[in-house]
């Protein structure tokens, strides 16, 4: 499972992003977490706002700070 957290490096998107690697670590699952700051390459999934969840290349949220059970839900 390959997934992106997009971002500029507000304090949101290193919420998102803890938030992330403990949904990982809580489903025991192996996955690669990427933090993606370039705008660019933010921009090329179609977003409006940041922080982003991108999981297998599909954008499932965007524009605001998910707990780790909303990401959960996410990944399994």
């Amino acid at each position: 499972m390959k997934i992106k957290v997009l971002g500029s490096g507000c304090p949101n998107c290193k919420v998102l992003e803890a938030n992330t690697k403990k949904a990982v670590e809580e489903l025991k699952i192996k996955a690669s977490i990427e933090k993606v700051t370039d705008i660019a390459k933010i921009m090329e999934y179609g977003i409006m706002s940041t922080p982003a969840l991108v999981v297998n290349e599909k954008v499932v949220s965007y524009g605001k700070v998910l707990s780790s059970d909303e990401i959960k839900k996410f990944l399994k």
